[in-house]
């Protein structure tokens, strides 16, 4: 089980589609994405997705639920994404309903997927991208002590434009120095 004090991760269920969409549907939350404002029919295919690529061998995927302990509400999504198998690289990104922003949260479900890739997963090299103007993630992304690569000028067509993109990474023995894993 994937936890700390104030949320856990599980896997995603058939239903959790109405409490995604609670959030995803907001304009605020999809802002700095390529996908949203999401319809009801986007919000029930991204879960039917999550729960097909959770079935396949090997896995590339993990998208979790992430659910708040005290209330045993799903407050937002968490994934990592393996971008290549043969060096151990990984992708993480984290989404979250607005009541929960700025209360540390999102920096939680970014420490259990850092912990989940390195220590579970066994990878070398995890890194996330944000929005340059989106300093909220911005900020979550240099809390987890990921170092900032650089911008990927023009890296996503958002919505009616190319958006710029903030590279950060954390490699696996930066991981173990922070953890004291050695």
């Amino acid at each position: 089980m994937l936890q700390k004090d104030r949320i856990r991760f599980r896997e995603m269920l058939v239903e959790d589609w109405k409490a995604i969409h609670q959030y995803a549907s907001q304009e605020i939350v999809s802002q700095y994405q390529p996908w949203g404002p999401n319809h009801e029919k986007d919000s029930i295919a991204y879960v039917n997705e999550v729960i097909n690529d959770a079935n396949r061998n090997p896995r590339e995927r993990y998208a979790f639920a992430i659910v708040e302990n005290q209330s045993n509400l799903l407050i937002g999504a968490g994934e990592l994404q393996i971008t290549s198998l043969t060096n151990r690289v990984g992708e993480i990104g984290y989404v979250l309903h607005p009541d929960y922003w700025g209360k540390g949260f999102a920096t939680e479900a970014g420490e259990l997927l850092l912990k989940f890739g390195f220590e579970d997963l066994q990878l070398h090299r995890i890194f996330a991208t944000c929005d340059p103007r989106n300093k909220g993630s911005e900020k979550v992304l240099k809390k987890l002590d990921m170092k900032l690569e650089g911008i990927i000028r023009e890296s996503i067509l958002l919505k009616d434009r190319w958006r710029d993109s903030m590279l950060f990474s954390m490699l696996e023995h930066e991981w173990t120095d922070k953890k004291g894993l050695k």
